[in-house]
Formats: C-alpha cells, structure tokens, sequence
C-alpha cells in the first residue's frame, strides 16, 4: 500500500468517510432522485410556514406575489443548474476545502466560521417552527413576532428535545439526511396541499377571480412591515437562498451528483415549496386575519402573531401538527449538515459526527430565542447577503481564471495561507452596497446580484495584478 493511499484513507476516515478533503470517488456519486426528495423536503419546509404569511403582512398584490414568485424561483433554478451544480460535478469538492485552494488556510476559517454559525442560526429557525407545533398539546404560549427570549420552560424542553433529534439524523452524514428527506417530503408536501385546499374552503373561495381577490391590489403593510412589489418579491425569492445557489454553499450537496443537469432537481424545492407551499401559508394566515383575535390586534396597531403550529392545526388538525414537525426536520437536518461541514474544515482532524453534533447544539440554542424565526424575511435577506459574493470568487475564477491569465487554485499553488485579493474583493463589494443599502434604505435583496458581481471582478482584477508581482 502507498503512503498516499494510506493517507487517503486515513483522512476518509477522521472525516468519517464523507470525503471531505477530497474529491467524491465515482463509486459514491447518486442518481437525480436522491436530490429531488431532498430538495423538495428541505424547502417544503416548516419556515414555509412563516414565509408565506409574512408576505401577506406586507400589503403585496396578487400579481405582484403570484408572478413574482414564479419568475424569482425560475432564477434561483438556473442558478442552481449552470453554476453550483456544473461546478460541483467538475471539481467534488466541498465548498469549504475548494475555498481553501482559493483563499488560504488562514483566510477560509474566517469564512468557515461565520458560514457554519449563520447555517446554525438558519437550522435554529427551524427548530422554532417545529417546537410550535409540538407545544400544542401543551397548552404552550406561543411566540409572538416581536418576542426575541424565550417565552417560559415548557418552550425550553421542547425545543432542546427537538433539537436534539434534529441533530443526531444529521450527525449520521448525507446518506442518512437524504433517506430522511425521502421519507419525510411526501407528507409534508400532502399537507401542504391539504392546508392550501382546506383554507381557500373557509375562505369561501369558488373561483380564480375569488382567490385572486385574496390579495387583489394589495394594500398597507402591517404594522412593522414595508411594502412588497413585484421587485421585492423577485428578488427576495431568487435570493432566499442565495448562499446555496450563487453563493456556492450547495457545492458540498452536489459533488455526490452522477451528472449537472440533476441541479433541476430544485425545481421541486422551489415550485413546491417555495411557490405552492408559500402560497398556502399565506392562505392559513388569510383565515387568522378574519378571526376576531387577530382583528383586535389590528385595531391595536399590532400585527396578528404567525404561529405555524397553530396555523396548520387549525386546517388541519393532528395532521398539521405532524407535518410541521417534520418539516422542521427536514429543513433543520441539511442544514445543520452544511454548519458541520463548515466547521470540519477548521478542525480536519474531527470527525463528521462530532463537529455536526457541534453544530445542532449551536443551532438548538439558537431554536430557544423566536427572533430568528419571527424575523425570518429579514434575516435571510442579510444572510445571503453576506455569503453570495464569496460565492463569486469561486465562479469567476472557474469560468475566467484563463481569460484573466490568473492560477486556479492560487493559494495551494504558491503555498501560501492569506490571499489578499479574495478578502480585498469581498471587503470592497460588501462593504460599499452594504452601505447604499442603509445609507439610502434600499431594499438588501436588491443589491445582492451587484456585489456579487462586483465581487468577482475584483477578484480578478487584484488577482491579476497580485499574481503578476
């Protein structure tokens, strides 16, 4: 046996055999319908419930939600099939050690860091999800939007019990959180079908005009929200992920893929669950309004509470609960599979296992304060924000290294362990729309796609000139 076997799998086997550091052998890649099941559960998902009446509280028309979606999600598809997934079947690499090849040892575990920490404060929304829906036969009080600290012990136990589960189905690497999501979607996505149908009957909806009608014109966002247009939509929803997509955090899914064309497979995410599922969100929310609980707050100034537990069961009942209980599951274990993945490649050495279950406490922490789910809309807006340009980098340097005349892979190549130009590229691009956005109060999600591609000009631009030196 040669030493660079034995080396191989060695590191195999500190990374418990989910090929971390180094390129996803033939033997181990899967068909399209590993990811379709996948995708679908984790975007059909518990935080659906969230997002969906959000957007109603922000006074959106029917065009504007209905179009605006269908052509957001569209953009968010083809980002997934012509960059994330053409690059991963290229390379197999995870995001985190390609990055490594890019920017340096030393510069990466920065990146590493915030990326697994901002995974974990995703996964922690979703464990809020799951935790109202759980409450429920508890009699628990359930968050309202503006609570930020946990609301009393009983919230406490469920969702460290939760998150606790969550974890270990994630621990057990991508075979396992793939067969979850395979199990788990079907019902989830029936319920979702089942809450859309259920809700339009209450609402008393006969025909399209009726549920058009549902949104119509639109009108004044609620109380704390800013209005929605067709813009806000379309670009909120083709960004809602953008971490994944342009910003290249689902190179790590879509190494395991025989070929890139199984990036479509995020249509059934995005159509199922960010489009119908989202949609029918909003219509359990459309029936809350009506009720005379959610009125009073209105007279109030106040906006109704978005409470997906209680939504579902109301439309209904066990079933709901079920549902966004495994919804929760569904999004949070993928998720908190990604943070593990981020924060392996800070600590090589530690297994697969260990540094999940790292990164579910982390995120079941995060499950005990609402916030992050009561502010979801905002919170992923600022998230992706931050993580698409590093995405750039990666993408402009696969697709123009030759055309700029810059090295591939320019750290490992010189050995070196800080490359400049990456954090150069990002600090500028982020920084300065960062800045437009607060100092002009533009809507972040707006000024995603300029700093990505700002972004990836700089890179090459200081890459060029740092490399001719």
């Amino acid at each position: 046996m040669s030493q660079n076997h034995h080396e191989e799998e060695l590191i195999e086997e500190l990374a418990g055999g989910e090929f971390e550091r180094q390129p996803v052998p033939e033997s181990k890649l899967k068909g399209w319908k590993s990811f379709l099941g996948m995708y679908a559960g984790e975007h059909a998902a518990g935080t659906e419930f969230v997002i969906g009446p959000l957007f109603l509280t922000t006074g959106v028309s029917a065009f504007d939600l209905i179009i605006g979606l269908l052509l957001g999600n569209l953009m968010a598809v083809i980002s997934w099939r012509f960059l994330t997934s053409e690059i991963a079947v290229k390379r197999r690499l995870t995001l985190y050690y390609q990055l490594e090849k890019i920017c340096g040892k030393k510069l990466v575990i920065g990146y590493n860091l915030a990326n697994g920490i901002l995974f974990c404060f995703l996964a922690g929304a979703m464990i809020t999800v799951s935790a109202t829906a759980v409450g429920i036969p508890f009699d628990m009080e359930m968050p309202k939007l503006t609570d930020t600290m946990p609301n009393g012990a009983t919230w406490v136990i469920i969702v460290l019990i939760i998150g606790a589960v969550i974890s270990l189905i994630a621990s057990k690497g991508y075979d396992t959180v793939s067969k979850a999501a395979n199990w788990m979607s079907p019902v989830i996505v029936l319920a979702f079908v089942a809450c859309g149908i259920v809700a339009l009957q209450q609402l008393g909806v006969g025909s399209l005009k009726d549920f058009w009608n549902i949104w119509g014109e639109g009108g004044a966002p609620f109380p704390g929200q800013i209005k929605y247009t067709f813009w806000h939509v379309f670009f909120w929803s083709w960004f809602a992920n953008a971490a994944m997509h342009i910003g290249m955090s689902d190179l790590s899914v879509f190494r395991f893929a025989k070929k890139a064309s199984a990036g479509w497979t995020t249509a059934a995410g995005m159509y199922v669950g960010h489009y119908m599922a989202w949609i029918a969100a909003a219509l359990l929310y459309a029936v809350y309004i009506q009720s005379p609980e959610a009125q009073a707050l209105l007279a109030r100034g106040e906006a109704p509470n978005v409470a997906p537990g209680p939504l579902a069961y109301n439309a209904i009942g066990i079933f709901g609960i079920i549902a966004v209980v495994l919804a929760g599951w569904t999004t949070a274990n993928p998720t908190i599979y990604r943070a593990g993945l981020a924060f392996q490649a800070v600590m090589p050495k530690t297994s697969t296992f260990w540094v999940t279950i790292l990164a579910g406490s982390i995120a079941t922490v995060a499950g005990l304060f609402p916030a992050f789910a009561m502010k979801l809309l905002d919170f992923v807006a600022l998230y992706g924000f931050i993580l698409a340009p590093v995405g750039a980098i990666i993408v402009f340097e696969h697709f123009f290294h030759r055309q700029a005349g810059i090295v591939q892979d320019y750290a490992e190549w010189a050995n070196i362990k800080f490359n400049k130009s990456v954090l150069l590229a990002w600090g500028i691009s982020f920084g300065l729309f960062y800045f437009i956005s607060v100092q002009f109060d533009v809507f972040l999600s707006f000024v995603t796609l300029p700093a990505w591609l700002l972004c990836g000009v700089l890179f090459l631009v200081f890459s060029k000139h740092a490399q001719k030196n």
